[in-house]
């Protein structure tokens, strides 16, 4: 923990020895490591592995909600059992409040890919922060976010959505008190305690923001998701073998 407090970048793509030195470089207590299409129980493994005393990786999974080409983002840190992507929004989120999941909506009405005002407000009593900063965000898209935050009132948090090695720590949460763990991190965002939304400034932020943004341009593409989801039984898809046809009734695919 800094002298200030506990210091979070509170959504992650990549994860290796560079990211975590960064991490470190940046005075980051922890990261919470979310990639695509990724198991939970893998997720699990590769965070322990590159957790130490000074930090802490966090367990996470972005969840695509509804079907690719009306899909929702949702972000849950906490979350006991594995969740397929794919599902409807609704079965989504009741899963996550089941769990007991730290539900976070990264960059709200963004593109086609996000939860809008409406959805925010149906979901309030389930949704615990909303991303008002975002690297990959232009600034009409952060102002947006935060309105989105003060007509629904709920908390707010950001991250370096970092899909890039050196955007990691680019943007970050500070809680006033210290945290230990995963579990501890999640009972924070669920409660609403306080914190300051923080991120960095000058060329070198803008610089990393645009190759943010740049790199949108693969990761919504039609192609790539029927490379990952559609050749065969992706690890997260519904009809994986590891969900058991638990969510037959509510999947999308």
């Amino acid at each position: 923990m800094t002298s200030e407090g506990y210091a979070v970048d509170l959504h992650v793509k990549v994860l290796d020895e560079q990211v975590v030195k960064r991490a470190k470089d940046r005075g980051l207590d922890a990261i919470v490591y979310a990639p695509h299409f990724t198991r939970l129980p893998q997720i699990r493994k590769r965070a322990r592995q590159f957790s130490d005393d000074r930090l802490t990786v966090i367990p996470a999974r972005e969840l695509f909600a509804n079907s690719w080409q009306k899909r929702r983002h949702v972000l849950a840190v906490g979350l006991e059992e594995p969740v397929p992507d794919f599902l409807t929004l609704s079965a989504t989120m009741a899963e996550l409040r089941r769990q007991e999941a730290a539900v976070l909506v990264p960059h709200p009405g963004f593109l086609s890919v996000s939860l809008g005002l409406e959805e925010l407000r149906h979901y309030r009593d389930t949704i615990d922060a909303v991303e008002v900063y975002n690297p990959k965000h232009l600034p009409h898209h952060n102002r947006r976010a935060r309105k989105f935050a003060s007509e629904t009132g709920l908390p707010t948090f950001t991250s370096s959505y970092a899909h890039l090695r050196r955007t990691v720590g680019e943007a970050w949460v500070e809680f006033e008190r210290p945290l230990e763990g995963e579990q501890a991190v999640t009972g924070a965002l669920r409660n609403g305690d306080p914190r300051r939304v923080l991120h960095r400034h000058g060329v070198g932020h803008q610089v990393r923001c645009a190759m943010e943004f740049a790199h949108l341009g693969y990761e919504n593409t039609w192609e790539k998701f029927d490379r990952v989801m559609l050749q065969g039984t992706a690890p997260t898809h519904p009809d994986h073998v590891a969900y058991g046809g638990e969510f037959d009734d509510v999947k999308v695919y």
